[in-house]
């Protein structure tokens, strides 16, 4: 087995962080470990499903994951409902995911990429405290970056078991 995740770009948060620093520097670690576990794979390999009862890839988990911080960022940080989505169809289940057939990995890296950097920047401009608005409710950025670490955390157990399935390389 190859522990594929011991790269000098990602290090643990140190254990004594403030709180704002601590939540980003967790968010960009698990930013950084997806885009680790889609590391060192051809096309194919980054869109191949390898549990059949599952429509999860690499590559789907990426546009997954550019619509979630789009949606936590700009929807609802921002209050911008209307913002449109990148690939999701509401009316057609887990359209981000599949089909990847036409998917061009180089633009959707970029367009997750860039949505990591809208992120950033809505976050960068506003207090742990401060609130936007998902079905009339407030939500505080604090809450949205706890929520960004698990949803991260929970998908990269996925890219994880994912990525051992494709080549057998695991790591944390």
């Amino acid at each position: 087995m190859v522990d594929m995740l011991e790269d000098p770009r990602r290090t643990e948060p140190p254990y004594d962080l403030a709180e704002r620093p601590m939540l980003e520097a967790w968010l960009e670690f698990h930013r950084l470990t997806l885009l680790l576990k889609c590391e060192g794979l051809d096309d194919a390999a980054r869109k191949s499903r390898p549990v059949a009862s599952s429509l999860l890839s690499l590559h789907g988990l990426v546009r997954h994951m550019a619509e979630v911080e789009r949606n936590w960022f700009q929807r609802v940080l921002t209050s911008a409902p209307d913002t449109p989505p990148i690939w999701y169809d509401p009316a057609i289940d887990d359209s981000e995911l599949v089909p990847l057939d036409g998917a061009d990995w180089v633009a959707d890296l970029a367009a997750w990429q860039a949505q990591c950097e809208i992120s950033r920047v809505e976050a960068a401009a506003r207090t742990l405290e401060d609130t936007g608005s998902r079905g009339g409710d407030a939500v505080s950025l604090r809450w949205i970056y706890t929520h960004m670490i698990e949803e991260y955390a929970r998908h990269n157990g996925h890219a994880d078991l994912i990525r051992e399935l494709i080549d057998g390389a695991v790591g944390d």
